[in-house]
């Protein structure tokens, strides 16, 4: 029963963090802060921990998957071995594939007039659509692995 309450603690952590972070903290951010320069700062410091934070709950939660309990059918353990195998997928293409995309456009950008400057400006905005994508399918995602987990109880 420990392994079962564990995973659920950590995915519930995990998933938390992701929409604490993404969905109320960085738009918060950008509402109050009158400088977006400075909001962007603090959103992607906050997002990087989150990245770290996802790769260690997730290699944690891989793990705890090897331990078969009582209450869990193989069917079950692999279908929540490849949700959270998705998650992590996901948090290495949005932040460890193309923020570093992003972080080199406005380290350029900043030499010439700002990331929003037009020529800039585009490739930062499908940037930003594509790990914004990736970062809603990794919410949806960690609903369904909650859901399942929960059904363990």
């Amino acid at each position: 029963m420990f392994v079962v309450r564990f995973r659920l603690l950590i995915a519930t952590l995990w998933v938390g963090s992701l929409w604490t972070v993404g969905y109320l903290v960085a738009p918060t951010l950008f509402a109050t802060l009158p400088d977006r320069m400075l909001a962007g700062t603090i959103a992607g410091s906050l997002f990087r921990i989150e990245a770290w934070l996802a790769v260690v709950c997730g290699i944690l939660l891989v793990m705890l998957f090897s331990y078969r309990t009582h209450d869990d059918s193989a069917p079950l353990r692999k279908t929540l071995l490849r949700l959270t195998l998705l998650m992590l997928a996901c948090t290495v293409a949005g932040y460890f594939c193309i923020q570093p995309f992003m972080a080199s456009l406005r380290e350029t950008a900043a030499l010439t007039g700002g990331v929003m400057a037009d020529g800039a400006k585009t490739q930062f905005g499908i940037l930003h659509g594509v790990a914004s994508g990736i970062y809603l399918i990794q919410s949806l995602l960690g609903v369904g692995l909650i859901l399942k987990l929960r059904s363990l109880r």
